[in-house]
């Protein structure tokens, strides 16, 4: 059997660590702007749901109850403008990192075949395709901007295409024509469709569009399916609630392979999914706390000289100051600020990093007083 090092690349986050020691040796303590992981209280219409399914002593389902599938598939139509979303359309993933690693995986991928992904993207992509064996490769959404009629793929062995819009590190968000350009690319190849759109709730300056939605996929979800997670919007990182919703074809097989593998969110946990998912008032609210932080840290870097680039959604900012990304880690180290560097996510963000803005109102302020 081979060596876990000979097939995952080194954990990146590990390479932090001396920084992170440096930024927690300032006075007033650290203030970590490297993760996204939420920090504010989870709602507590959520909490109460949670609660009172906690006598759950038998075994949940991997496809989820029926009032879960419901609440899914009404979010989707509401939310995203789908049509004709039945629970055929849809199924319960516990969080969505484990999707994207297992993915290849579960479709069956191995040698031979392909996966592609963004230029700049969550490591975790290239992690699922290692762990099948398959090859991976990152292509540029922006040949679509351009106009041009794909991206620089072979489609031949080319199984997977992810997309993530909006996207995790830069915030970009792809744009309706660009959306059906990379759709009808795909589906003229046969290439198959994972849109990873954990963040589309959180649109600043650009309003995300789904690959679900029908100006996109022309009506038939053929080919195409999107991966969505209560993480961010609902604060629900620590719960492991995710779903899929797309092509009936796709979500069917992977369905019995995870009843195999066993991979069901727990039964407290899908009755809390079903409350999140019912309820837009408590995104509206964490909407306005994010972007009180995001406005707040955005002025600071700027003011301090940085650029920041595409950021028009999810909940990082996209930064450089034209130099390599280690130095602006370490700048921004002795100031006791911690920030992911953008080679995390690939070659081409050598020189930006990536900053979140997760931290509570008492950090952000304590870290646009020290840029200041």
């Amino acid at each position: 059997m081979s060596a876990v090092s000979d097939r995952l690349p080194t954990f990146p986050w590990d390479k932090l660590e001396p920084y992170k020691k440096t930024a927690a040796a300032h006075p007033d303590g650290i203030v970590d702007l490297s993760v996204g992981t939420p920090v504010d209280p989870v709602p507590e219409l959520i909490q109460k749901a949670l609660i009172d399914a906690a006598d759950s002593p038998g075994y949940p389902t991997v496809w989820g109850t029926p009032a879960l599938r419901d609440a899914i598939t009404g979010w989707v139509e509401r939310r995203l403008g789908a049509r004709e979303v039945t629970h055929r359309h849809v199924l319960p993933i516990v969080g969505s990192k484990e999707l994207v690693a297992w993915l290849p995986t579960q479709l069956g991928l191995g040698p031979g075949d392909r996966v592609a992904y963004p230029r700049l993207a969550y490591p975790t992509y290239e992690v699922g395709a290692r762990l099948a064996r398959a090859g991976y490769e990152v292509y540029d959404t922006e040949t679509f901007a351009a106009g041009a009629a794909g991206p620089d793929l072979d489609p031949r062995g080319l199984k997977l295409l992810w997309l993530n819009s909006p996207s995790n590190p830069t915030g970009k968000v792809l744009s309706k024509r660009e959306l059906t350009r990379i759709v009808a690319w795909a589906r003229e190849h046969g290439v198959l469709v994972f849109s990873d759109e954990c963040y589309l709730e959180l649109g600043w300056e650009a309003e995300p569009v789904s690959v679900l939605h029908p100006d996109v996929n022309g009506g038939s979800y053929d080919g195409l399916v999107a991966v969505h997670s209560l993480s961010k919007r609902s604060n629900l990182a620590g719960y492991r609630a995710a779903f899929l919703a797309g092509d009936p074809a796709v979500l069917a097989p992977l369905l019995e392979i995870r009843k195999h593998g066993g991979m069901m969110t727990s039964a407290p946990t899908q009755a809390a999914v079903v409350a999140a998912l019912g309820d837009d008032e408590h995104v509206r609210v964490q909407r306005e706390r994010y972007a009180a932080r995001r406005a707040a840290l955005r002025t600071a870097l700027e003011d301090h000289g940085f650029r920041i680039e595409h950021s028009e959604a999810s909940l990082y900012l996209w930064a450089t100051r034209d130099e390599s990304c280690w130095s602006t880690v370490a700048h921004l180290a002795e100031r006791g600020v911690l920030v992911a560097p953008g080679d995390f996510y690939g070659e081409a963000g050598a020189r930006h990093v990536r900053v979140a803005f997760t931290a509570t109102d008492e950090r952000v302020r304590a870290a646009v007083e020290r840029l200041a």
